[in-house]
């Protein structure tokens, strides 16, 4: 399964990225997080961040543990996690548009067993809606930090 939203928000690409780094953080502004724990800390950038993050999809709580695999300074951030036999893949890109930021949240997931594969021929139609649905809640979660500030 393959997803994009995009919000148009009213700020620099500077203070989008800044909210979107602040993971530690996102519990208090992203109304779908509860909890975030960092676990590993770089010594410099965000590449090889890893935090446990617990929030509430589909109706139930879930806790998935997720790390930074790349990253470009105000332009783009990826993320991965591995859980329910399945490889998760997100990420975060700015783009600038008439003095606003334009947020995009990328999802994909890849299921790595034959049952995981087969369940998601299932699944998809119902999770991709519920799940977009999900990250524009995210996306104004964060336009609404940014353009409070």
């Amino acid at each position: 399964m393959k997803l994009e939203v995009n919000e148009l928000i009213a700020g620099s690409k500077a203070q989008v990225w800044n909210v979107i780094t602040d993971i530690e953080k996102s519990p208090s502004f992203i109304t779908g997080i509860e909890q975030v724990e960092i676990l590993e800390q770089p010594k410099n950038g965000l590449v090889g961040l890893k935090w446990k993050e617990t929030r509430t999809m589909f109706g139930q709580t879930a806790t998935e543990i997720m790390w930074v695999t790349d990253a470009e300074e105000h332009v783009s951030y990826q993320t991965r996690a591995e859980s329910h036999c399945a490889v998760y893949k997100s990420g975060f890109m700015l783009n600038e548009e008439n003095g606003k930021t334009r947020l995009t949240m990328s999802f994909e997931g890849t299921p790595n067993s034959f049952f995981a594969k087969l369940m998601s021929v299932i699944t998809n139609p119902i999770f991709k809606n519920a799940t977009a649905k999900a990250f524009k809640q995210d996306l104004n979660d964060i336009k609404r930090r940014v353009e409070g500030q």
